[in-house]
Protein backbone atom coordinates (compact mmCIF):
# COMPACT_ATOMS: atom_id res chain seq x y z
CA UNK A 1 0.00 0.00 0.00
CA UNK A 2 1.47 3.67 -0.98
CA UNK A 3 1.65 5.62 1.97
CA UNK A 4 -1.01 8.00 0.55
CA UNK A 5 -1.48 11.23 2.20
CA UNK A 6 -2.81 14.34 0.79
CA UNK A 7 -1.19 17.40 2.26
CA UNK A 8 -3.71 19.71 3.97
CA UNK A 9 -3.28 23.72 3.34
CA UNK A 10 0.11 23.03 0.45
CA UNK A 11 -0.34 26.49 -1.33
CA UNK A 12 -0.55 28.09 1.95
CA UNK A 13 2.07 26.76 3.61
CA UNK A 14 4.42 27.13 0.71
CA UNK A 15 3.04 30.66 0.22
CA UNK A 16 3.91 31.58 3.45
CA UNK A 17 7.26 29.97 4.26
CA UNK A 18 8.16 32.53 1.47
CA UNK A 19 11.09 30.30 0.01
CA UNK A 20 14.64 31.57 -0.45
CA UNK A 21 15.76 29.18 -3.41
CA UNK A 22 19.55 28.72 -1.58
CA UNK A 23 17.82 28.78 2.12
CA UNK A 24 17.70 25.70 4.57
CA UNK A 25 14.31 24.19 4.77
CA UNK A 26 13.36 21.49 8.21
CA UNK A 27 9.79 19.31 6.89
CA UNK A 28 9.53 17.85 10.65
CA UNK A 29 6.78 15.75 10.10
CA UNK A 30 7.59 14.36 6.53
CA UNK A 31 4.61 12.42 5.92
CA UNK A 32 4.99 11.27 2.33
CA UNK A 33 6.56 14.12 0.99
CA UNK A 34 3.79 16.09 0.18
CA UNK A 35 4.98 19.68 1.82
CA UNK A 36 8.90 18.39 1.31
CA UNK A 37 8.31 18.18 -2.67
CA UNK A 38 6.60 22.13 -3.27
CA UNK A 39 9.50 22.78 -0.95
CA UNK A 40 12.69 21.38 -3.10
CA UNK A 41 10.76 22.52 -6.27
CA UNK A 42 11.57 26.19 -4.66
CA UNK A 43 15.52 25.11 -4.01
CA UNK A 44 18.41 25.76 -6.45
CA UNK A 45 21.79 23.86 -6.64
CA UNK A 46 22.61 26.10 -3.04
CA UNK A 47 19.37 24.91 -1.35
CA UNK A 48 18.65 21.76 0.98
CA UNK A 49 15.79 20.22 2.39
CA UNK A 50 15.76 18.18 5.62
CA UNK A 51 12.78 15.98 6.05
CA UNK A 52 12.28 14.67 9.34
CA UNK A 53 9.82 11.30 10.37
CA UNK A 54 9.76 8.65 12.78
CA UNK A 55 7.36 6.50 11.12
CA UNK A 56 9.85 4.04 8.85
CA UNK A 57 7.03 3.62 6.47
CA UNK A 58 6.93 8.03 6.02
CA UNK A 59 10.64 7.10 5.39
CA UNK A 60 10.31 5.06 2.52
CA UNK A 61 7.69 6.36 0.91
CA UNK A 62 9.08 9.97 0.85
CA UNK A 63 12.27 8.50 0.09
CA UNK A 64 11.13 7.62 -3.33
CA UNK A 65 8.96 10.70 -3.88
CA UNK A 66 11.44 13.17 -3.25
CA UNK A 67 14.45 11.21 -5.47
CA UNK A 68 14.12 13.27 -8.06
CA UNK A 69 16.07 15.90 -6.58
CA UNK A 70 19.00 14.01 -4.88
CA UNK A 71 21.42 15.74 -2.99
CA UNK A 72 19.17 18.54 -2.28
CA UNK A 73 17.26 16.90 0.55
CA UNK A 74 18.46 14.52 3.21
CA UNK A 75 16.30 12.53 4.99
CA UNK A 76 16.32 11.38 8.65
CA UNK A 77 14.30 9.13 11.01
CA UNK A 78 13.87 10.67 13.93
CA UNK A 79 11.46 12.64 16.04
CA UNK A 80 11.24 16.77 15.32
CA UNK A 81 11.82 17.44 18.81
CA UNK A 82 15.16 16.59 18.23
CA UNK A 83 15.79 18.70 14.72
CA UNK A 84 18.74 20.65 17.24
CA UNK A 85 20.80 17.48 17.08
CA UNK A 86 19.92 16.56 13.36
CA UNK A 87 20.78 19.65 12.36
CA UNK A 88 23.79 19.81 14.55
CA UNK A 89 24.89 16.67 13.02
CA UNK A 90 24.76 18.37 9.25
CA UNK A 91 26.88 21.11 10.83
CA UNK A 92 23.71 23.63 10.57
CA UNK A 93 23.06 25.84 13.28
CA UNK A 94 20.05 28.08 11.51
CA UNK A 95 17.53 27.35 9.46
CA UNK A 96 15.35 29.55 6.86
CA UNK A 97 11.90 28.28 7.56
CA UNK A 98 10.16 24.97 8.68
CA UNK A 99 7.02 22.91 8.76
CA UNK A 100 5.29 20.71 10.90
CA UNK A 101 1.77 19.27 9.76
CA UNK A 102 1.23 17.98 12.99
CA UNK A 103 -1.23 14.49 13.87
CA UNK A 104 -1.80 11.42 12.53
CA UNK A 105 -1.88 10.86 8.22
CA UNK A 106 -4.32 9.09 6.18
CA UNK A 107 -1.94 6.73 5.46
CA UNK A 108 -1.63 5.73 9.01
CA UNK A 109 -5.32 5.68 9.97
CA UNK A 110 -6.22 3.47 7.15
CA UNK A 111 -3.17 0.91 8.15
CA UNK A 112 -5.26 -1.60 9.99
CA UNK A 113 -2.27 -3.38 11.71
CA UNK A 114 -0.98 0.36 13.19
CA UNK A 115 -3.98 0.33 15.63
CA UNK A 116 -5.09 3.79 15.23
CA UNK A 117 -8.39 3.54 13.61
CA UNK A 118 -11.79 2.44 15.98
CA UNK A 119 -13.00 1.40 12.50
CA UNK A 120 -10.80 -1.67 12.19
CA UNK A 121 -11.02 -4.34 14.98
CA UNK A 122 -7.22 -5.41 15.03
CA UNK A 123 -4.35 -4.94 17.87
CA UNK A 124 -3.92 -2.20 20.31
CA UNK A 125 -0.55 -0.29 19.09
CA UNK A 126 -0.80 3.50 18.08
CA UNK A 127 2.95 4.21 18.37
CA UNK A 128 4.12 6.47 15.59
CA UNK A 129 7.51 5.11 15.91
CA UNK A 130 7.19 1.35 15.96
CA UNK A 131 10.80 1.61 17.26
CA UNK A 132 9.46 2.89 21.11
CA UNK A 133 8.35 0.30 23.37
CA UNK A 134 5.00 1.90 24.65
CA UNK A 135 2.31 1.21 22.96
CA UNK A 136 -1.74 1.82 23.46
CA UNK A 137 -2.02 -1.78 24.99
CA UNK A 138 0.59 -0.73 27.49
CA UNK A 139 -1.38 2.13 28.66
CA UNK A 140 -4.74 0.66 28.54
CA UNK A 141 -3.93 -1.96 30.89
CA UNK A 142 -1.31 -0.68 32.37
CA UNK A 143 -1.93 2.96 33.71
CA UNK A 144 -3.99 3.26 36.65
CA UNK A 145 -7.55 4.07 36.88
CA UNK A 146 -6.94 7.78 37.75
CA UNK A 147 -4.50 8.30 35.06
CA UNK A 148 -6.28 7.24 32.05
CA UNK A 149 -9.27 9.09 33.08
CA UNK A 150 -6.50 12.05 33.24
CA UNK A 151 -5.59 11.17 29.77
CA UNK A 152 -8.87 10.63 28.36
CA UNK A 153 -10.02 14.49 30.21
CA UNK A 154 -6.87 16.02 28.99
CA UNK A 155 -6.47 14.54 25.89
CA UNK A 156 -9.72 13.71 24.54
CA UNK A 157 -12.13 16.21 26.41
CA UNK A 158 -14.39 14.03 26.68
CA UNK A 159 -17.27 14.29 29.75
CA UNK A 160 -17.23 10.83 30.58
CA UNK A 161 -13.39 10.11 30.76
CA UNK A 162 -14.31 9.16 34.05
CA UNK A 163 -16.87 6.45 33.45
CA UNK A 164 -14.76 5.37 30.33
CA UNK A 165 -11.55 4.75 32.74
CA UNK A 166 -14.08 3.32 35.34
CA UNK A 167 -15.14 0.52 32.75
CA UNK A 168 -11.62 -0.24 31.56
CA UNK A 169 -9.97 -0.81 34.49
CA UNK A 170 -13.05 -3.34 35.26
CA UNK A 171 -13.14 -5.26 32.17
CA UNK A 172 -9.03 -5.70 32.11
CA UNK A 173 -9.25 -6.88 35.52
CA UNK A 174 -11.58 -10.09 33.88
CA UNK A 175 -8.74 -10.02 31.20
CA UNK A 176 -5.96 -7.97 29.12
CA UNK A 177 -7.55 -5.62 26.59
CA UNK A 178 -5.51 -6.35 23.48
CA UNK A 179 -7.65 -4.91 20.64
CA UNK A 180 -9.23 -2.00 19.56
CA UNK A 181 -12.51 -3.84 18.89
CA UNK A 182 -13.00 -4.78 22.53
CA UNK A 183 -11.36 -1.30 23.50
CA UNK A 184 -14.64 -0.20 21.47
CA UNK A 185 -17.22 -1.88 22.99
CA UNK A 186 -16.13 -0.84 26.57
CA UNK A 187 -16.08 2.86 25.69
CA UNK A 188 -19.71 1.73 24.09
CA UNK A 189 -21.01 0.48 27.40
CA UNK A 190 -19.38 3.35 29.30
CA UNK A 191 -21.59 6.18 27.51
CA UNK A 192 -24.95 6.37 27.71
CA UNK A 193 -27.16 5.02 25.52
CA UNK A 194 -28.75 8.23 24.28
CA UNK A 195 -25.49 9.80 24.38
CA UNK A 196 -24.13 7.76 21.76
CA UNK A 197 -26.29 8.93 19.25
CA UNK A 198 -24.60 12.03 19.55
CA UNK A 199 -21.01 13.71 18.27
CA UNK A 200 -20.18 10.83 16.01
CA UNK A 201 -18.33 7.83 17.42
CA UNK A 202 -18.20 7.10 20.71
CA UNK A 203 -14.30 6.15 20.81
CA UNK A 204 -13.60 9.33 18.75
CA UNK A 205 -12.32 11.27 21.32
CA UNK A 206 -10.72 8.11 23.81
CA UNK A 207 -8.57 7.03 20.90
CA UNK A 208 -7.34 10.29 20.21
CA UNK A 209 -6.43 10.89 23.84
CA UNK A 210 -4.53 7.40 24.01
CA UNK A 211 -2.67 8.29 20.27
CA UNK A 212 -1.93 11.53 22.10
CA UNK A 213 -0.42 10.05 25.14
CA UNK A 214 1.08 7.13 23.34
CA UNK A 215 3.22 9.65 21.18
CA UNK A 216 3.79 12.50 23.60
CA UNK A 217 2.34 14.48 21.04
CA UNK A 218 1.54 17.76 23.10
CA UNK A 219 4.06 17.79 25.84
CA UNK A 220 7.06 16.93 22.48
CA UNK A 221 4.82 20.20 20.92
CA UNK A 222 4.84 22.44 24.05
CA UNK A 223 8.51 21.62 24.93
CA UNK A 224 10.40 21.90 21.17
CA UNK A 225 8.47 25.26 19.51
CA UNK A 226 10.72 27.44 21.75
CA UNK A 227 13.83 25.80 20.46
CA UNK A 228 12.55 25.83 16.76
CA UNK A 229 12.09 29.57 16.84
CA UNK A 230 15.89 30.04 18.22
CA UNK A 231 17.26 27.40 15.01
CA UNK A 232 15.13 30.20 12.83
CA UNK A 233 17.80 32.38 10.94
CA UNK A 234 16.43 36.28 11.43
CA UNK A 235 13.27 36.70 8.98
CA UNK A 236 13.28 32.74 8.81
CA UNK A 237 9.73 31.42 9.26
CA UNK A 238 8.09 28.06 11.20
CA UNK A 239 4.33 27.13 9.82
CA UNK A 240 2.35 24.65 11.61
CA UNK A 241 -0.41 22.97 10.79
CA UNK A 242 -2.95 21.87 13.43
CA UNK A 243 -5.66 19.58 13.32
CA UNK A 244 -7.50 19.75 17.19
CA UNK A 245 -7.58 22.55 19.76
CA UNK A 246 -5.02 21.31 21.92
CA UNK A 247 -2.43 21.38 20.04
CA UNK A 248 -3.81 24.83 18.25
CA UNK A 249 -3.91 25.85 21.81
CA UNK A 250 -0.30 25.24 22.47
CA UNK A 251 0.90 27.11 19.14
CA UNK A 252 -1.13 29.93 19.34
CA UNK A 253 -0.12 30.83 22.73
CA UNK A 254 3.57 29.77 22.47
CA UNK A 255 3.91 32.43 18.96
CA UNK A 256 2.10 35.20 21.19
CA UNK A 257 4.25 35.12 24.23
CA UNK A 258 7.12 34.70 21.75
CA UNK A 259 6.01 37.77 20.37
CA UNK A 260 5.13 39.78 23.40
CA UNK A 261 7.04 38.31 26.13
CA UNK A 262 6.81 41.22 28.23
CA UNK A 263 5.46 40.57 32.05
CA UNK A 264 5.09 44.25 33.16
CA UNK A 265 1.70 45.50 34.68
CA UNK A 266 -0.40 47.04 31.66
CA UNK A 267 -0.36 49.85 33.78
CA UNK A 268 3.28 50.52 33.39
CA UNK A 269 4.06 53.63 31.41
CA UNK A 270 7.45 51.73 30.07
CA UNK A 271 8.80 48.36 30.12
CA UNK A 272 11.32 47.21 32.94
CA UNK A 273 11.18 43.42 32.68
CA UNK A 274 13.78 43.57 30.24
CA UNK A 275 11.80 40.55 27.93
CA UNK A 276 12.34 41.36 24.05
CA UNK A 277 9.80 40.24 21.12
CA UNK A 278 11.88 37.64 19.12
CA UNK A 279 9.65 37.89 16.23
CA UNK A 280 6.19 37.75 15.24
CA UNK A 281 2.96 36.05 13.92
CA UNK A 282 2.88 36.34 10.08
CA UNK A 283 -0.81 34.84 11.11
CA UNK A 284 -3.35 37.13 12.79
CA UNK A 285 -6.39 34.58 12.71
CA UNK A 286 -5.69 30.52 11.53
CA UNK A 287 -5.25 30.44 7.82
CA UNK A 288 -8.12 27.22 7.28
CA UNK A 289 -8.95 25.58 4.22
CA UNK A 290 -10.49 26.93 1.24
CA UNK A 291 -14.06 25.45 0.40
CA UNK A 292 -12.58 24.16 -2.49
CA UNK A 293 -9.69 22.14 -0.82
CA UNK A 294 -13.05 20.72 1.45
CA UNK A 295 -14.48 19.11 -1.56
CA UNK A 296 -11.31 17.18 -2.48
CA UNK A 297 -10.27 16.42 1.26
CA UNK A 298 -12.72 16.17 4.31
CA UNK A 299 -9.44 16.15 6.50
CA UNK A 300 -8.98 19.46 6.00
CA UNK A 301 -11.98 20.70 7.75
CA UNK A 302 -10.34 20.98 11.55
CA UNK A 303 -6.72 22.10 10.12
CA UNK A 304 -5.37 25.52 10.76
CA UNK A 305 -2.28 27.16 9.67
CA UNK A 306 -0.34 29.71 11.69
CA UNK A 307 3.06 30.96 10.70
CA UNK A 308 5.53 32.77 13.04
CA UNK A 309 8.60 35.34 11.08
CA UNK A 310 12.03 35.52 13.26
CA UNK A 311 12.75 39.16 14.16
CA UNK A 312 15.56 40.50 12.06
CA UNK A 313 17.46 41.15 14.77
CA UNK A 314 20.20 39.21 14.93
CA UNK A 315 21.39 35.91 16.43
Amino acid sequence: MNFAHTSVLLDETIAGLTINPDGIYVDGTLGGGGHAYEIAKGLDDKGLLIGIDQDEDAIRAATAHLAEFGEKVKIIRDNYENTKNVLAELNINAIDGMVLDLGVSSYQLDQPERGFSYNTDTALDMRMDRRKTLSAKEIINDYSEMDLYRVIRDYGEDKFAKNIAKHIARERGIAPIETTGRLNDIIRGAIPARMRAEGGHPSKRTFQAIRIECNRELSILKETLDELIDLLKPGGRLAIITFHSLEDRIVKTIFKNTENPCTCPSNFPVCICGNESRGKMITGKPVKASSLELENNKRAKSAKLRIFEKSMKSL
